[in-house]
Parts: C-alpha cells; structure tokens; sequence
C-alpha cells in the first residue's frame, strides 16, 4: 500500500488494563468520538469493551447510533453522547437506547418529544458547566434544570442516569481551575441529591485526571487519549510512565529516490534548498492525509534506519526528506509515527514539530490512509 496506519489493538486493550488497576472501582467510558481518534471506532470499541469498559461516548448521537448499527447493543455497552442541536436524531436515540447529554432547559422539550413519539422513557444525564465554560447548565440554570429533569423522571418520562461535567486544565497539575472545578461539581451534585436525583454514575475525569487526579475518579472515568496510548500530560510522564503503549503507527512505502545536486531547491517556495549533493526520498503522504503542513521543515520520519526531517513545504499528498549520503530504495517503508520504541518517531514528536497536541496528529490522520488491526479478530 502507499500508505496505512497500523493499529494494535492488543496494545489497546493493556491500555484499558492499566487504567482499570488505576481507578479501583471507578468504572471506564472508553470515549470513541471522531472515529476514535481516527483509529477507527467500531473495532476500538470492541477492544475496549473485551478489556472491560462498560461505557462507550461519542460526542455526536449520529456516533453513538453508529455504533448501535454495528450490532454494539445495550447488553454489551452503556453509551452517552453529549453534542445535541435542534434537528438532532432525538428520536433514533431513544429508541436505541443511548444515554442523552442534557446541557441546559432548552434541550429537555426535545427529549420528551422523542419520548412521546417512541413510547418508551428516555435515559438522560445532565451536564453541569464547572468552569469549563463551553456545553453544561451554567450554575444560575443549574437548579432550574435539575428540578425539570426531577420532575419528568416523576412523571416516568426520563431516568436520570448520570451528573457530570468536564475539566478545563486537568492537564496541567496543580491549575487552581482543578480544585474549583471539583468544588462546584460536588456542588451540582448536591442540588441534584437534594432534588431526589440519583444518578447511576458521577464523572468529571477526562484522561489527564484520570491519571493524575484520583480524586476526581467518583464511579466512572472518561478514557479518551489515554485508552489511545499517548500521554495527556506529556510534560509529567511519557506513556511508559503510565504503563501505556501507543495504538497507532502510520507508515508510508518510498514513492521515489533521486540524487541531486547542491542548491538545489525542494518543494513548493524552495524554502530548504539542498546544501550539497544528497539523496531525496518522497513519502507519499500529505496534508489531504492529515500530515500538518505546520510541520514543514521539521515533521520527524523514521527512514533508512536513521531520523530524516521533512525537507521543505508538506504538501498536499507528499513530502520530501534529505538523506544525505545515505541510501534508500522506492518501496522501502517509511515511519512517521509509532510507539517510538524502536527508535522510530512518536505522534508527540510530531505535536512538537507541528506546534500542536498528539490528539491532533492521531485524530487528523484522513480517509485516504487505509487502517490495519492488529492483535485482535477485529
């Protein structure tokens, strides 16, 4: 193939091995949103739910009712989804099943539409805003949004499955936004306890608290990143530290080698010119692949047993890496990332070189690159 991305799903699943002996007894969401970060979305959630996830969660319902349709029924998982606007599959989502994300009073009416027109209740967790300051019921709505939900669950309409809500800074230890966080959250929880709520799960932790802040763990942890084998919080402990493994490697076969000579220029606006005679290799991958052009100049690839840098502008659908003296051959494979323990580059490394976050390099890798599981029957 040109190009693929690799997906280990054994390593997968120790991920959500090594997350599970973290929590206790706090259960695991595996959060399969956006493919799974691109790693693809059916087969992750499988892995994830055979290493003992009991939750899957999806930002969009149009996920989540994916993943009913792949035969993922509510015997085998719990799921939540959290992205709603009006026009949303409401309906779809009730009868598959599938817990609804309720963020404010707006978003009730259309639950209980749903309702109605199924015939059955619906399952509904309400989101408190913390501080995060982008979806949930900010605390002046929160009281309000609690007493209706309180009142359709009366009226047998709704059960009220979860309270949660998502951090700002959990990826940086120690940000005085943590502990305010936590306060308001249990503040929520009050209100929704003292209101008659009684939530089958509590959750706030997304990946980087559920590594670093235990107490943030209550009955269920979210793992997005972390489940994906990269570190959420780069800056305190690499994935070994955690006892992760990254899932994806995306490699790429040769599609040309040439020698030229010194001064000469490469890629679109010359921007690295050669400075003496070399070897060019092209890799066939480009920014319609999701390699970032941002990481023109300094994309780390692993080839010919050594560490090359991108020569020049990424482009569309390839780039060039100067090999200097060294040698290479069309068909020869190409790493861009992997678990770095070869000595290969990481999806971190490529996050420094693109001035970015591993969950962007992961997640932006496109349709054009095929995927390949491994270490499971997936």
């Amino acid at each position: 193939m040109r190009a693929e991305a690799l997906i280990d799903l054994a390593a997968l699943r120790g991920n959500i091995a090594a997350l599970r002996d973290r929590v206790g007894s706090a259960g695991i969401m595996s959060v399969v949103k956006a493919d799974a970060y691109g790693h693809g979305a059916v087969p992750c959630a499988r892995a994830a739910l055979a290493a003992g996830a009991g939750w899957l969660g999806t930002a969009t319902p149009e996920e989540a009712l994916a993943l009913r349709a792949a035969g993922i029924g509510p015997q085998d998982a719990r799921m939540l989804c959290w992205l709603w606007t009006p026009g949303s599959p409401w309906r779809e989502t009730v009868a598959a099943d599938i817990d609804i994300s309720v963020s404010g009073l707006w978003a009730l009416p259309h639950v209980l539409d749903a309702v109605r027109a199924v015939g059955r209740p619906a399952r509904v967790q309400l989101k408190a805003d913390t501080g995060l300051g982008r979806n949930g019921a900010q605390p002046a709505e929160w009281s309000a949004l609690v007493a209706a939900a309180r009142a359709a669950e009366a009226e047998g309409l709704i059960s009220v499955t979860g309270v949660w809500s998502h951090f700002a800074c959990a990826d940086e230890p120690g940000h005085p936004s943590i502990a305010a966080q936590l306060t308001a959250y249990r503040e929520a929880l009050a209100v929704a306890e003292a209101a008659g709520l009684r939530p089958e799960v509590r959750h706030i932790a997304n990946s980087p608290a559920t590594l670093t802040l235990p107490e943030s763990h209550f009955d269920l942890v979210r793992a997005g990143l972390a489940q994906y084998g990269l570190s959420p919080v780069p800056e305190i402990g690499s994935p070994a530290d955690f006892g992760l493994r990254p899932v994806m490697s995306l490699v790429a076969r040769i599609a040309q080698v040439k020698q030229v000579p010194g001064g000469h220029g490469v890629s679109y606006g010359h921007t690295y010119v050669t400075p003496g005679e070399t070897t060019l290799a092209l890799v066939p991958l480009g920014y319609a692949d999701g390699i970032p052009r941002h990481a023109s100049g300094a994309g780390p690839v692993w080839l010919a047993d050594k560490w090359r840098t991108v020569a020049g502008r990424v482009a569309m659908d390839q780039f060039v890496v100067d090999l200097g003296g060294d040698a290479a051959e069309v068909g020869d494979v190409a790493v861009l990332f992997g678990s770095g323990e070869r000595g290969e580059p990481t999806a971190e490394d490529w996050a420094r070189a693109a001035g970015t976050i591993s969950y962007e390099i992961v997640t932006r890798i496109g349709a054009r690159v095929p995927r390949r599981y491994l270490g499971g029957d997936d």
